[in-house]
């Protein structure tokens, strides 16, 4: 316990004066009558009665000592814990072109790879986290941070159609590395999502690999789609939404290219399960230890002495009134 203004414990110095009065003016104070003979009262002594009223005033001092310390504000002390936990900067990039609405997926590829993004995201203690969405451009939708909260309800609300369809697969790269090359993490990765090829954008996919090469970012490049063919959504002539079977075509040479020239890896998820299968396969790979100070903010904590004041005040109003009640 510490406390925010020591100064007033100096108070706790009228007590001594206090006592000493209290001492003098009832050094000579007794009650006197006159008798013919006290003989008969001679091997009385003082009764228990006379000693017991100098509790009042020992009970007065000790409510003053408690209203002293409540002004001189008891408070818990600030305390620094370090803790060892396993952290690392990721960005996640996510393709939200409307390919990605393909029903090979359960219920689509777009909602299986929120629902396994945030499901990792949880469950990333002490980890340090943003969030990149692209289409035909990319997009930094959240920013790093240690809120694991935040990061999985965003993704949760990321809704298809918030940018001009396409594949940019560099430009989505690029806003990575532009959101994660300062970090301070010592290990830095980019978690890349898509189920296409570039088609679109100012940055070439490899052009943006060797800068996240140069900068220490490994990244790690996810192929979604199954093989063969997939119903694809299309507009109809009636502007309906119709589903129909199309080749899945996924750039797959360029998302190894890009994993294995940056110390990451790639993966191919053809269903709901593998894609699950890989990103606990991430989380086993992305683990680096790091020590977190956290800090205990101060509190005040004059409760107590509160509680013991009214308890003393009150016992002194009770035996006032009761055992100790003065007679005019």
């Amino acid at each position: 316990m510490q406390l925010a203004h020591p100064q007033y414990l100096w108070l706790l110095l009228l007590i001594v004066p206090l006592t000493a009065w209290y001492i003098w003016k009832h050094r000579s104070l007794h009650p006197a009558m006159e008798m013919s003979t006290t003989v008969p009262f001679a091997k009385l002594g003082r009764p228990f009665r006379a000693w017991l009223r100098h509790l009042l005033f020992l009970l007065q001092m000790c409510v003053l000592a408690c209203v002293i310390v409540i002004l001189a504000r008891p408070q818990t002390r600030d305390s620094w814990n370090t803790s060892s936990v396993e952290g690392t900067d990721i960005v996640l990039a996510l393709d939200i072109s409307t390919s990605m609405l393909a029903r090979d997926f359960k219920p689509d590829r777009f909602e299986a790879a929120k629902e396994v993004a945030s499901k990792f995201v949880a469950g990333r203690e002490g980890d340090n986290i943003g969030l990149v969405i692209f289409a035909a451009e990319s997009f930094t939708s959240l920013p790093m941070t240690t809120d694991r909260s935040m990061v999985a309800n965003y993704i949760n609300d990321i809704k298809m159609g918030m940018l001009q369809d396409g594949t940019a697969i560099g430009d989505g790269l690029a806003t990575s590395i532009n959101r994660i090359k300062d970090g301070k993490a010592k290990s830095k990765s980019i978690i890349l999502l898509t189920d296409g090829s570039n088609n679109t954008g100012n940055v070439a996919p490899l052009t943006a690999a060797e800068i996240a090469k140069q900068h220490g970012i490994k990244v790690y490049t996810i192929g979604i789609g199954t093989n063969g063919t997939a119903p694809y959504p299309q507009e109809n002539m009636f502007g309906r939404i119709e589903y129909v079977n199309l080749p899945v075509v996924i750039d797959e040479a360029t998302l190894r290219n890009i994993a294995e020239s940056t110390g990451g890896k790639y993966f191919r998820a053809t269903g709901n399960n593998v894609l699950k299968e890989i990103f606990s396969e991430i989380d086993r790979l992305e683990k680096t230890k790091m020590d977190l100070r956290n800090f205990t903010s101060t509190e005040d904590d004059y409760m107590p002495w509160a509680i013991a004041a009214l308890a003393l005040f009150g016992t002194i109003v009770i035996l006032r009134y009761t055992l100790l009640r003065s007679t005019p």
